[in-house]
């Protein structure tokens, strides 16, 4: 017997997190019930960089999530890595830029997570720092120990931006578990947020009905956290506006 599907939420395709010592994809909890309490259908993507199936990957999704993992590397924003440099996922790398572009051009809405947010960056044209404590030693931990849905420090929010219109606060303390961050901005993305010592914490395309990616991790905090659950609401109710 068929049945009659009358709730259709909109796909957010998630892309895959890897395990290389174990040759596995596997994806946080967090990400995907996330999604799914915003109203969203979480789907983990497949980790590859064929066009076509890329392509069809697109058509199938609503709105992209690029999560958290591996290092950027370096070679993407032209520089060689230094010692500090954590491990790099190639294959995500391809994938991920690969899909931007795709969504860019398609104007698919897109939030990018941590890595996500530094993968967008690289990939518009932006650097990174490859190490915060090497490159930028600063009094803010920016990698925290668990509990991860507790703030670690706040955010300073520009004012007029849509984070600050979605929030309608000028500061919000967030969760912070990176050893990389943005360093030159790219020239098509905006900020939105900056840290306490001054580091890109969000940024967004204008021009894109949403293209966002935040430094901070609501797929943690969204239980506890008012703003991580807006955040991923509007994400999630933009994907279905296609």
């Amino acid at each position: 017997m068929n049945e009659r599907v009358t709730d259709v939420r909109p796909v957010i395709g998630i892309t895959p997190l890897m395990d290389i010592e174990r040759d596995s994809y596997w994806m946080l909890p967090g990400y995907m019930t996330g999604i799914e309490e915003a109203g969203g259908l979480p789907v983990m993507l497949p980790l590859t960089s064929d066009p076509a199936l890329l392509s069809q990957a697109a058509v199938m999704c609503d709105g992209l999530l690029f999560s958290g993992g591996h290092d950027v590397d370096p070679s993407m924003y032209g520089e060689e890595p230094i010692a500090q440099c954590g491990r790099t996922c190639p294959e995500r790398d391809a994938m991920e830029r690969a899909l931007l572009d795709i969504a860019v051009n398609r104007d698919m809405p897109v939030l990018g997570v941590c890595r996500g947010l530094q993968l967008m960056n690289a990939a518009l044209g932006g650097t990174l720092y490859q190490d915060l404590p090497t490159q930028r030693p600063k009094p803010v931990n920016h990698d925290m120990q668990p509990p991860y849905d507790e703030p670690q420090h706040r955010v300073d929010i520009v004012e007029g931006t849509p984070l600050h219109e979605l929030l309608g606060v000028r500061s919000l303390g967030v969760n912070s578990r990176h050893h990389q961050a943005v360093r030159r901005l790219a020239q098509s993305l905006n900020v939105m947020a900056v840290s306490e010592d001054g580091l890109v914490e969000a940024a967004w395309m204008p021009g894109k009905r949403f293209v966002w990616g935040v430094q901070w991790h609501p797929e943690h905090a969204w239980r506890t956290d008012v703003a991580s659950r807006m955040l991923l609401e509007t994400f999630v109710k933009e994907a279905g506006a296609r």
